[in-house]
């Protein structure tokens, strides 16, 4: 029995299904899926019906894209130039879908194996950010979660603080969760530049490169950033997006022995 990591599959269905026949995947193993299953590749609805249908042998996390489908498929955002939803939101099951695709979490964590889709702020342990990651899916899961959809999207606050209440509070948690990559010293978000580690804003690293000797012996499994190219030369942040719709490759590691495999990407090349 083992267990692999994928990076974000972003709809690049026909990817999936060869990096699942490379590592010989079976009955016995597991799947870790660092979120993001949908958009902008063509086989979104695939994707989402392939992960369901493994029940407990797969573990997702939600990213950004995952919220935005929800968001979407509930009227409360419209589809942006890129995105490849519109099969999912003709589905006759596309209900079942998405009511499977809020109940996952935003964050799941085995011993000191983390899994997550952008990472976890250096201002939060390990515990924190369950607590924190358990809020936002009491929402997501309950009759309230279209309100918090309506008002998910933006920047602000940009700074974690125990005090912050309502939307402010969970869009923030949602931000951290899903869409950082460069903090400031004291937790601060820039969420525009998606670039190399070595082109960071001015005042800001990536969120790994901030100690915290509260997550020692953790190794954190994260998409969502394109841009390293699956490498953080760090042993214990683990980059796993690819950029496979961007027409690179879809990558897995093995838990176990940290081995990799990838698939080449049928996409065309493109920038994100």
């Amino acid at each position: 029995m083992a267990t692999y990591v994928i990076g974000d599959i972003q709809g690049c269905y026909a990817e999936l299904c060869q990096l699942l026949e490379l590592i010989e995947f079976n009955q016995d193993d597991r799947l870790w899926l660092t979120g993001d299953l949908v958009n902008r590749g063509p086989g979104s609805l695939e994707t989402l019906r392939l992960v369901k249908s493994l029940g407990q042998r797969a573990v997702t996390v939600l990213g950004n894209h995952d919220l935005h489908l929800l968001a979407v498929a509930a009227g409360l955002a419209h589809q942006k130039k890129g995105d490849t939803l519109q099969a999912i939101l003709d589905a006759p099951d596309r209900e079942e879908l998405l009511d499977w695709l809020r109940q996952q979490p935003l964050l799941h964590v085995e011993g000191r194996q983390v899994l997550v889709h952008a990472g976890l702020p250096p201002i939060w342990s390990v515990n924190e950010a369950q607590a924190r990651a358990q809020e936002l899916q009491q929402v997501l899961r309950s009759p309230r979660y279209q309100s918090f959809l309506a008002q998910m999207y933006g920047n602000q606050p940009d700074c974690w603080r125990p005090d912050l209440q309502g939307i402010e509070r969970l869009r923030l948690i949602t931000n951290y969760f899903t869409r950082m990559r460069f903090v400031g010293p004291h937790g601060e978000l820039e969420l525009k530049s998606k670039s190399e580690l070595d082109k960071a804003p001015l005042g800001y690293q990536a969120w790994f490169y901030y100690p915290n000797p509260e997550w020692a012996g953790a190794h954190i499994y994260f998409g969502h950033w394109a841009a390293l190219q699956g490498k953080t030369g760090m042993h214990d942040a683990i980059a796993l997006d690819t950029g496979c719709v961007w027409g690179n490759c879809l990558t897995a590691q093995r838990l176990e022995d940290g081995q990799r495999f990838s698939v080449a990407s049928q996409q065309p090349q493109s920038l994100e």
